[in-house]
Order: C-alpha cells, then sequence, then structure tokens
C-alpha cells in the first residue's frame, strides 16, 4: 500500500520562527494544518494546507482543536509546539488573566497537544514532535520574567523525559532551544526594555527553524542553534545557581534611556 503523505501541525506559525517552520516543512512535502496563517504557501509549494483558527491560551482549545481533526480524519505525523509568550516585569504586577494565559500556551497547551498526538503515532510507529523551548530554560531564574523563564524549563525538562519514554517507539522528540531571535517577542512580551533584549545579538528565524527542523529529522532530542547560545546553555549549566540568578537579575533589568 502507497504510504500517507506526512502531516504536519505547527502551532503559532504566523510569524517568526513558526512561520518558517512552515515554509521548510511545506517545501519537504508535508500537508499542513496551521493553527493560524496563509494559505499562500499552498500555491507556492502544491501541498495540502487547513488552517484552523484557535486560541490556544484558552483552557480546552487543545482538545477542541484535536477534534476537529480527527472530523477531519487527519492524521498528524509531525507536531511542531511553537506557540508562545512572554510577560516581562514582577509577578505581583503582572496581570493575573496574562500570566494565567502565559502559562496555559507555553506549559499546558503543548503538553496536551503531545497527549493528543502522542496515541496515533506510537499506533503507526513514526512521528516526529519537536517543542520550542528557549536557552532560558537552562537558566536557574530570571527575576523579571520568573514564570516565563520557569515554563521554558518546563520544555526542556518534559521534552528529555518524554524523548527517553519513547525510545525504541519510532517516535522522536527534539527540544530546540534558540537564544534572542528577530521576532515580535521582545515588544509583545515588554521584555524589549530589558538590557539583555536591548543589546544581545538576535538570530535569524530561517536559521533557527532550519536547525529545529534539521535535528528533528536525525531524532536528536536537544537543539541548541548557534555558537554563543551554546555558550550561554553553558555558562547557565555551569555557574552556581545562586550566581546564575544574580546576573539573570542584571541582564533583565531595565536599559537606561
Amino acid at each position: 500500500m502507497e504510504r500517507k503523505r506526512s502531516t504536519a501541525l505547527v502551532t503559532g506559525a504566523s510569524r517568526g520562527i513558526g512561520r518558517e517552520f512552515a515554509r521548510l516543512l511545506a517545501a519537504n512535502g508535508h500537508g499542513l494544518v496551521l493553527d493560524e496563517f496563509a494559505r499562500q504557501l499552498s500555491r507556492e509549494y502544491g501541498t495540502t494546507i487547513r488552517c484552523e483558527a484557535i486560541d490556544l491560551s484558552v483552557p480546552g482549545a487543545p482538545q477542541q482543536l484535536w477534534s476537529r481533526l480527527e472530523s477531519a480524519s487527519i492524521e498528524v505525523d509531525t507536531l511542531v509546539n511553537n506557540a508562545g509568550s512572554g510577560l516581562y516585569g514582577n509577578v505581583q504586577d503582572q496581570d493575573p488573566t496574562a500570566l494565567e494565559r502565559m502559562l496555559q500556551l507555553n506549559v499546558i497547551a503543548l503538553a496536551a497537544l503531545t497527549r493528543l498526538a502522542l496515541p496515533g503515532m506510537i499506533s503507526r510507529r513514526r512521528g516526529h514532535i519537536l517543542n520550542v523551548g528557549s536557552l532560558v530554560g537552562y537558566q536557574p531564574g530570571g527575576p523579571r520574567m520568573a514564570a516565563y523563564y520557569g515554563s521554558k524549563a518546563f520544555v526542556e525538562s518534559f521534552s528529555r523525559g518524554l524523548a527517553a519514554e519513547l525510545e525504541g517507539s519510532g517516535v522522536t522528540v527534539t527540544a530546540l532551544s534558540p537564544g534572542p531571535t528577530e521576532s515580535a517577542f521582545e515588544a509583545t512580551s515588554g521584555a524589549a526594555r530589558s538590557i539583555i533584549y536591548r543589546y544581545l545579538p538576535k538570530a535569524d528565524p530561517i536559521r533557527v527553524a532550519r536547525a529545529g527542523i534539521n535535528g528533528m529529522n536525525r531524532g536528536k532530542a536537544s537543539v541548541i542553534p548557534g555558537v554563543l547560545t551554546k555558550l550561554l546553555v553553558f555558562a547557565g549549566r555551569l555557574s552556581p545557581r545562586s550566581i546564575g540568578v544574580a546576573v539573570n537579575r542584571i541582564l533583565l533589568k531595565e536599559a537606561a534611556h
């Protein structure tokens, strides 16, 4: 029997790294399901695209999305959990609803979609899951972005544990941990005011996405793109946690105008 063409679900595909994930997967012949984004990829690459506009920061949204896919008899062989958001500022000053929605998107939606995708992938003995974390997932903590740093630490730990669970199943899990990347993240999160996001060089989202897809296709458990990012991860792992937090406190201060 002819094997069905692989279908990829990409969340947060409207811009930045997510947009480039979608382009690369379409160029490689994957059918696409996008939670948002344009249909021009269908014209450019001749692949089938289904757009599902849904807010994954709302409780229950992952299950609603998956129900739609099951109703359409869509089998997802590649899941790219790219959607995420951040919040800058002390926790006590952050809007409680915004904080809850960030954690819902960065943690709960990612874990829920992964859980929903796994049974089909395991039964078919093939599949890829690419979870987009961050350099900060390796850091001991980030004053003024404490919840965001914590959510990305979850992505790193969850992905590594799950990858070990799935050994021999035909399904791989890859955590992509980029550093600051050209995107709207700094503006939407408020972190553009901080020293680290104002002065640290930003990576090209095309290169970051390509590194993630290549690592995923090779079954790598972890992808850290860029020499500077690797150095910062190395420093975060080796330095005493108290020193790491103290350094991050300085880097996450508001930059002088």
